[in-house]
């Protein structure tokens, strides 16, 4: 109404509507007026009251409804829908009192919104009504006359899901009792409504035409009269009898009027439907009153009888049959010769036009009620009726479908036989109707279905024999009369004609296949014709006839009383002895039918005879298999001329007995020949010959005797395998032939044949034929199948077969080098598979269980080593599950010696020890066992005791595993003695053992812990009582399990192969958690670990302490184990180790008695060597660690130990290594130092302020003669002795330089005087002198350490000194000794010392090692701030007249070298991934350090940016925008940089608003931490673009400008979300907080804003800027606008504006840079200078220089670059403003 589309007016919030009109008519009228609606009389309260002031009329209407009820009344579908589904929602919830407020107003709403275009309103409102009527119940009664017949209409609604809810509304109503009366109430209402549907509503009169579109308009028109037409027939089937009588006369006008019948015509199927629907229902229910109206009734239902519309035929045949059986004289109002029947001919002809199977059923009661004057002459009525319905076989639906081609076949044979039934007479008329239809008819459609195979498998052949069985019932020789001669005549015939068609078909050189297949088909359903009944039966009605009920009846419950048995009796009946025939049909059918068989036999033997005819062969296979009989055999023998004399080669009486049987002897005399034809390939059909032959034995025994007869001839293997099959399928067959099956006859025929089998594969005479396989699948069937519980064949021969199996699979387990013997390990496979699966307790057999631990041995070696295919291996897994299963099912399984589980248990122990496996052949060894560990727990009831026997031989002993453990590389030593967990000071290995030889075998010990863990868990996680569990020695196993774990971890660079090993464990889960975790329910694993560890220390300390932290143990259950700390003394290696692992774990008590303890001892130094362990050295390793763990110690303990530390260096200097060379220095007295050092480091970092100065001295010159010895050496760090030593020394340095360089004030009160300046004066240069070269000296040694994955490279030492770098002064850097090194080429304003540094360091920025990469970070950070004052020299002692028109400058040369190495490599590694993906870079790989570097260098240029001034900062922006280095590192920075930059590890903290992000938190480097280290990269390239936006926006802007649409997008997007806010913000906060000033300019800022406000004055001048922050600054631009001004031209105020935009935009710097070189342009202005004439400013927008090139003409001075570009861009040299010529 409003104009949806429209656009509305300023101003109007509200849509238009009726509401407003209805309020503005209140108030001129001064009433609230109720909309009226179409109510019957003035008493019905048809409207909807308005919303304004409706409550003074009418208080029971809620507000809502009536909201709702003016929404009901517009014409937007999605509006209504809504407000329909809304007022069924509140009817449900609101209470019933105000839902009837509405009932008064729905009648009129209901009506007209049932029946709107759209179906889902329609289904909507149906849904609401049910909700109104649960909630009204019985106060719906008032109203239902003006509902009921639009109810009644949307119950028959076209649309399912409408009328099915308007249905359960009716149903919610009324009970199923109370309907009819319901109807009866308003059945004239209801029927008003209905004939002003049907009779004067039109397509224009339903809807409105001018705002209804006409298809619509149409659609709702057809859909109404449809509905209401079904609601006719509904009324009328619902109401009563009486109630319909009185409305008899309304009836009557409604089938008077002409367009009532007119829709019989209409074009919409819908409607013609419906109507025939309607008129059934009238001739159903009200016959009289369908009779008043039959000439018009009979010729809209009987001239449409060829209306084959699908929505309209069921309907019209339904009518039809009703007007043939009430309306008599039907026939009289229409023309059936010209009108009718033509029609019904054509449709019959072709196929009833797709829809046979609606309308051949209703043929038979058609033609039942026709009358004589429409069937006369019958013969021809007869035969163009059955004529058409033949010739509708052969239409193109009938073709394709099977079900029309069965309908037609139904109603073709229903139909004729009530046609001779009707026609049973003996009369000539009758007589030539029978003849016409058995021969003319019936019998051309039998000659079309032989040699048509799709009317072969039609139900024909099934209801032909059913009629025959008919008829020989009526074939009674006691019944009087011409019946029994009329059927006896009928079947004489149709029995000659089916002997001539199928002798015609049969007797022929060129004998069809299809033709043969139809006869033996039909010979085989009249056989059997109990079978056509269930399987070809209709589902459709019974018909009665009137005057034959009695014999129909009979017949149909005779036929349903029928058995049912197999369509094809060749193969499931053929051997059941057969009772007397005449028992279920007559005998006279069966004689005829074996006289037909028998010629037909006698035929075919001819052919097969003279011309050797396969087909005729074929054809006579069936007729033996399908009626075996003495007398057919004899039929066969005596038409064969040559009556050969064949004997089976004994002379008994049973042979004699036998050879006179005709079965037998055509056995012999022709079967045979046949089975023994070389080149014939289909022998499936002779088979079943055999099987007639032998059906037609007397005894087994002769049976058996044929069978082995057979055996021992040369015949086929296909052809016993087929034998064999056949029995198995069959109970009959197999009773017949099981006495030849446990025969010796065949069971050694086939021993021999798996022996030949096995020999032809083993020796590879040739790959094995198809023709083997079914000698293979002889073997296997003969194995495999059971009958009765029982072996197939007998057992010895099973036993017998599986040993040739068993030795041939060894045999070709040792050859499978030598040549491709797969196929046989296939066959062997597959029979193995099969006897194991189907054979019960088979694997009692000792040969099976050979067999079966061969199988799993080739299941459980890895494809390198059996050269076995995949398909093979996925063959012997099958065979290795299926044997196992059946082992685990059967019930006499024992774990004695010999048996699989021994043999195979004992097998893979001995893998283990004594060969060498790879990580893949250690996956399928393991996947094996525990294959065979899960399905013997599967066992039900579980047998836990074969399952302890099997893994406790499974298990090594511990001499095996002593000897597994001593095989295991040493490497392991070097971390934990690095990180001070471990304190050994046994003999020096030599160089090659620290270095791992390529290997591709995995040590043993780790493959039988990786092994008998998975194993073990496996069990303790299946298991479910694991108190039953009695696991011998499974502590130490798991034991053993966990220390193969710890070695894994201790390993610091794996070698490949035990790298791929530890991600097989990760993928198997086999973790220290789960283990400890499983292991600690039912093993005291920690006694085990603990009593290792005392008795051999190292690496069993170490998985102790892993096991003890893992499973959290306290320590009072440590206490019970070493019961007091009296235990560990004397001290020992072992003691030592377990103190040092332990210690973090015990309580302070005891940790303060082992410090009192030890400390006491120590001072007995005099006494004892104190290197050594029960000397110095172990007392002083305990001490530490156990202050390490926590324990304070006294201060006057802890000085007294350092006391005697320094007495130790008076008195033993020369356990001191001071000046020492280590290559001579022992273990002992390396330790021995360390521990003095780590001792030191914990007094600086905890006790600095107890320390005298002679203690400091004693430290500070220990410190730098260790060190001294430490760069002096470095020829030794391949030594992990001397790389601890190197480290503990760094770590000393660092540790005095933390405190050195921020010491606590109160403590500087308590150092010594000098010790301050002693440090930075003398010791600092000494140590660091030391400590820079050093660590350019281990970096650049390619001669010793080749790569840093090599295991010899001091990594660790590199990284401590690193760390002691980080503290080096920056004047140290300047002057640093380095070796002078230069690049030739390179262009520096550099001095050579700072050169020199960069040249060597920066290189090292890509160094493959992170904590080296840090490291020279933090060290170039510290030097960068100084270097551009360099570059700002030596641009001031340029001329100011050179004419250098845009000057780039270059940043250090030596960091660009880095960025044009590394953005090559990252152009590689990450230029598959788009703009604004992530791309996850694994942590520490080659691609990572790259990259990290790439980023720190660039983090190094921001920071040399950063500290140069603004105009040098516009030449190395102009560098970097010619190289295009920095848009390069926005394209990396966005792939690098995460789609959701989320600071990890956040939790949410009560009153945070913001999420932390990458942008949010500072980034602290650090080689020490790397928690983050996943993360890191993503924050480092957050960092580097927030830090690249802040000091390079113009860069960024200016890029970000120039990409395509997507990646603008992204970059917007990502810097709006997560950069934008916090830049701004951090821009206010620096101008609120800067503490710079300017004369004349005061600059102010709002932080709610993101406003700068920028005032300046002079004299009258009076200026006043407000600078605005874009939402996704620094990307967006900068707007300037105008304040306050005063005294300022507009034109110069223009300029001004414009000239800060320019610098703001520009310039790369803060708003407050920006805000000072607009203050000095202004400036320069009242100070006189003149703007540039071509860019009329007095600074430049780029380089920030002054007009300074003056024309000689005109005197005006420009820029340099402005001039540049004005000559570039013009093509001219003359001066832009007087055009003369510039020089």
């Amino acid at each position: 109404m409003g104009g949806k589309n429209k656009q509305r007016t300023k101003g109007n919030v509200r849509p238009s509507s009726s509401g407003r009109a209805a309020e503005l008519l209140a108030r001129e009228r001064g009433a609230v007026p109720g909309f009226v609606g179409f109510g019957s009389s003035s008493n019905d309260l048809g409207y909807v009251p308005a919303v304004y002031g409706a409550e003074e009329i009418d208080n029971l209407v809620d507000a809502d409804f009536r909201m709702v009820l003016r929404k009901l009344s517009k014409r937007d579908t999605i509006t209504k829908l809504k407000a329909v589904q809304e007022f069924g929602t509140m009817c449900k919830e609101r209470e019933s009192e105000i839902v009837k407020g509405v009932l008064p107003y729905w009648p009129r709403i209901y009506c007209k919104i049932s029946m709107d275009h759209d179906r889902r309103v329609r289904e909507a409102t149906e849904q609401a009504f049910e909700q109104l009527i649960l909630k009204v119940k019985r106060n719906l009664a008032p109203y239902l006359k003006s509902i009921m017949g639009y109810w009644l209409i949307a119950q028959c609604d076209t649309y399912s899901p409408a009328a099915s809810a308007a249905n359960v509304a009716f149903q919610a109503a009324f009970p199923t009792s109370k309907q009819p009366e319901a109807l009866a109430f308003c059945k004239e209402e209801i029927l008003n409504i209905l004939q002003d549907n049907l009779l004067k509503e039109t397509p224009d009169t339903l809807s409105d035409p001018q705002s209804v579109p006409e298809e619509e308009r149409e659609a709702k028109y057809v859909r109404v009269v449809t509905c209401s037409l079904l609601a006719l027939k509904k009324l009328l089937t619902l109401l009563p009898g009486p109630e319909i009588d009185t409305l008899e006369e309304n009836l009557t006008q409604l089938l008077s009027q002409n367009k009532f019948w007119k829709y019989s015509k209409h074009t919409t199927p819908q409607i013609r439907g419906a109507l025939f629907e309607a008129v059934a229902t009238f001739c159903q229910h009200t016959p009289e009153l369908i009779q008043t109206q039959a000439t018009r009734a009979c010729s809209a239902v009987l001239l449409n009888i060829d209306d084959t519309d699908p929505v309209v035929c069921p309907a019209l045949w339904e009518a039809v049959l009703y007007i043939l059986t009430n309306i008599k004289d039907c026939w009289q109002h229409v023309n059936s010769k010209k009108g009718v029947m033509p029609k019904l001919w054509l449709l019959l002809k072709e196929g009833g036009r797709g829809l046979a199977t609606v309308l051949h059923p209703n043929l038979l009661p058609f033609i039942s009620k026709l009358p004589d004057e429409i069937t006369d002459p019958k013969l021809e009525f007869y035969n163009t009726f059955f004529s058409s319905v033949i010739l509708g076989l052969s239409s193109e639906r009938a073709v394709s479908s099977p079900s029309e081609c069965s309908a037609i076949i139904f109603a073709f044979m229903e139909c004729l036989r009530f046609s001779l039934l009707q026609n049973a007479g003996a009369e000539d008329e009758h007589k030539k109707v029978q003849q016409m239809l058995i021969s003319d008819q019936l019998l051309l459609l039998v000659e079309s279905a032989l040699k048509n195979p799709r009317l072969q498998s039609s139900p024909l052949f099934y209801q032909i024999t059913d009629m025959l069985v008919s008829w020989e019932k009526r074939v009674n020789p006691s019944s009087e009369g011409t019946a029994e001669d009329t059927f006896q005549r009928l079947l004489s015939d149709f029995w000659d004609g089916v002997t001539r068609l199928c002798v015609q078909q049969v007797d022929r050189t060129d004998a069809e296949e299809n033709a043969l297949n139809g006869v033996s088909t039909l010979l085989q359903v009249m056989q059997s014709p109990e079978g056509s009944w269930k399987q070809c039966k209709k589902k459709a009605i019974k018909i009665r006839f009137a005057g034959l009920e009695g014999a129909e009846v009979k017949d149909d419950d005779d036929e349903e009383d029928l058995p049912t048995v197999s369509k094809s009796p060749s193969d499931s009946t053929l051997l059941v002895e057969r009772s007397d025939p005449g028992s279920e049909r007559p005998h006279s059918q069966n004689r005829r039918l074996e006289d037909l068989v028998c010629e037909l036999a006698e035929l075919n033997m001819v052919y097969v005879n003279e011309q050797r005819s396969d087909k005729h062969l074929k054809f006579l296979s069936v007729l033996v298999s399908s009626f075996p009989s003495r007398r057919l055999f004899q039929v066969l023998l005596d038409s064969d001329a040559q009556n050969q004399e064949t004997g089976l080669g004994e002379t008994s009486l049973q042979e004699k007995t036998m050879a006179a049987n005709p079965a037998v002897q055509f056995l012999l005399q022709k079967l045979i020949i046949w089975l023994k034809e070389d080149q014939r390939k289909d022998t499936d059909f002779l088979v079943n010959m055999l099987y007639s032959v032998l059906h037609c034995c007397d005894s087994n025994e002769e049976k058996k005797l044929i069978l082995d007869h057979i055996s021992k001839m040369d015949v086929k293997w296909s052809i016993l395998l087929q034998i064999i099959q056949k029995a198995c399928a069959d109970e009959a067959k197999f009773e017949a032939t099981s006495d030849w099956l446990k025969g010796e006859v065949l069971g050694e025929k086939l021993v021999k044949l798996a022996e030949d089998l096995c020999a032809i594969g083993l020796n590879r005479i040739s790959t094995l034929k198809s023709s083997h396989s079914d000698s293979w699948a002889l073997i296997s069937l003969a194995l495999s199948q059971h009958v009765q519980k029982k072996t197939l064949i007998g057992e010895v021969y099973v036993e017998k077969i599986i040993e040739k199996l068993h030795a041939t699979l060894l045999k070709a387990k040792n050859l499978s080098d030598a040549g491709d013997i797969e196929p046989l390990v296939s066959f062997i496979c597959d029979v193995a598979s099969n006897f194991f699966c189907s054979v019960k307790n088979c694997l009692l057999l000792s040969s099976a269980e050979d067999l079966l631990l061969t199988v799993f041995q080739l299941c459980a070696q890895s494809q390198e080593i059996t050269h076995l295919s995949d398909s093979l291996l996925q063959k012997l897994n099958h065979a290795c599950f299926a044997g196992i299963q059946s082992l685990v099912g059967q019930i006499g399984t024992d774990f004695g010696e010999g048996t699989f589980l021994h043999s195979s248990a004992l097998w893979v122990k001995n893998q283990i020890l004594n060969s060498t496996m790879g990580v893949k052949s250690l996956q399928v060894l393991i996947s094996s066992v525990c294959s065979l560990v899960e399905n013997l727990i599967k066992t039900n009831p579980p047998r836990s005791h074969i399952m302890e026997k099997f893994i406790e031989c499974l298990t090594p002993n511990d001499s095996e595993w002593k000897m597994m453990r001593q095989a295991l590389p040493p490497q392991w030593l070097k971390r934990p003695l690095l990180n001070g967990r471990l304190n050994l000071n046994c003999q020096y290995l030599c160089m090659d053992v620290w270095r791992f030889r390529s290997s591709v075998k995995i040590p043993s010990h780790l493959c039988a812990a990786a092994l008998l863990g998975q194993v073990i868990l496996i069990m303790l996680e299946s298991i479910n009582e694991k108190d039953k569990l009695n696991l011998v020695g499974a502590e130490c196993t798991v034991a053993e399990v966990l220390y193969s774990l710890q070695w894994c971890e201790e390993i610091e660079i794996l070698p490949a192969v035990v790298s791929e090993f530890c991600g097989m464990l990760q993928e198997m889960n086999i973790t220290h958690e789960r283990i400890s975790k499983e292991s600690g329910k039912l093993f005291n694993v920690l006694e085990t670990l603990f009593s290792r560890s005392m008795q051999n220390g190292s690496l069993w300390t170490l998985t102790l302490a892993k096991y003890t932290e893992t499973k959290e143990v306290s320590s009072s259950d440590l206490k019970k184990l070493y019961e007091t700390i009296e235990s560990f003394f004397p001290l020992t290696e072992q003691n030592l180790c377990t103190i040092q692992g332990l210690s973090p774990f015990l309580f302070k008590e005891e940790k303060e008695l082992l410090m009192n303890y030890c400390t006491a001892e120590l001072l007995k130094w005099e006494d004892t060597d104190i290197t050594s362990i029960h000397g110095g050295y172990g007392y002083l390793a305990v001490i530490h660690c156990c202050l390490k763990s926590g324990a304070t110690g006294g201060q006057d303990m802890l000085m007294e130990v350092l006391r005697t530390v320094m007495e130790w260096r008076n008195h033993k200097e020369d356990v001191f290594l001071f000046n020492f060379n280590l290559k001579e220095v022992s273990p002992s007295l390396l330790v021995f130092n360390v521990q003095m050092i780590r001792f030191i480091c914990w007094l600086i970092r905890r006790s600095p302020s107890f320390m005298t100065d002679s203690q400091w001295d004693f430290i500070l010159c220990s410190m730098l003669a260790w060190l001294e010895t430490v760069s002096e050496n470095t020829g030794s760090y391949w030594n992990p002795w001397a790389q601890v030593f190197a480290c503990q020394t760094c770590n000393l340095v660092t540790a005095l330089s933390e405190f050195f360089t921020a010491p606590a004030p109160d403590l500087l009160e308590k150092l010594p005087a000098n010790l301050m300046s002693e440090w930075k004066e003398f010791f600092t240069e000494g140590v660091h002198s030391l400590l820079l070269p050093l660590f350019v000296k281990i970096t650049g040694e390619p001669e010793q350490f080749s790569e840093t994955d090599d295991p010899l490279f001091p990594l660790p030492v590199l990284k401590a000194v690193g760390d002691a770098l980080i503290y080096i002064p920056v004047e140290q850097l300047t002057q640093n000794n380095l070796q002078p090194k230069f690049v030739a080429g390179q262009k520096t304003n550099l001095p050579d010392k700072l050169q020199t540094l960069l040249n060597t360091l920066t290189p090292l920025l890509l160094f493959k090692a992170r904590h080296v990469q840090i490291s020279v970070y933090y060290i170039l950070h510290k030097v960068m701030p100084q270097l551009p004052e360099f570059d700002n020299e030596n641009d001031n002692t340029k001329s100011d007249d050179e004419e250098e028109e845009e000057p780039c400058l270059s940043p250090p040369a030596a960091l660009m070298a880095i960025l044009g190495a590394t953005e090559e490599l990252l152009d590689d590694i990450l230029g598959s991934v788009q703009v604004g993906e992530f791309a996850v870079v694994q942590p520490l790989s080659e691609e990572y350090c790259c990259i990290l570097g790439y980023l720190l260098t660039w983090k190094l240029i921001l920071t040399f940016f950063k500290a140069s001034s603004s105009h040098l900062r516009v030449q190395y922006s102009l560098y970097l925008r010619k190289t295009k280095s920095l848009h390069k590192l926005l394209f990396h920075l966005f792939r690098l940089m995460p789609d959701n930059p989320v600071y990890p590890g956040q939790t949410a903290e009560p009153g945070s608003k913001e999420t932390r992000t990458f942008f949010t938190e500072d980034l602290h480097l650090s080689a020490l931490k790397t928690e983050y280290l996943p993360s890191e990269i993503a924050h480092l390239a957050c960092s580097v673009y927030y830090i690249t936006l802040k000091d390079l926006p113009a860069m960024v802007r200016l890029w970000w400008n120039g990409q395509e649409k997507r990646v603008f997008n992204t970059v917007d997007k990502f810097t709006s979300k997560y950069v934008s806010n916090v830049l701004s913000c951090q821009e206010i906060s620096s101008v609120q907080t800067s503490t710079q000033t300017f004369e004349n300019m005061t600059v102010k800022a709002r932080s709610t804003t993101r406003e700068v406000i920028a005032t300046y004055s002079v004299e009258d001048i009076f200026i006043e800027l407000v600078i605005q922050l874009p939402q996704n600054y620094p990307l967006g631009s900068i707007s300037v606008e105008s304040g306050r001004r005063v005294g300022v031209a507009v034109q110069q105020w223009r300029n001004w504006m414009l000239q800060l935009s320019t610098y703001l935009t520009h310039q790369n710097g803060s708003i407050m840079e920006g805000l000072a070189l607009w203050k000095n342009n202004v400036d320069k202005r009242f100070e006189g200078v003149e703007d540039c004439m071509i860019c009329y400013s007095v600074i430049h927008g780029s380089n920030y220089s002054l007009p300074k090139k003056a024309c000689r003409t005109c005197k005006k001075k420009f820029h340099s670059a402005c001039l540049y570009k004005w000559f570039t861009s013009s093509n001219k040299s003359t001066c832009p403003l007087c055009r003369e010529t510039f020089f």
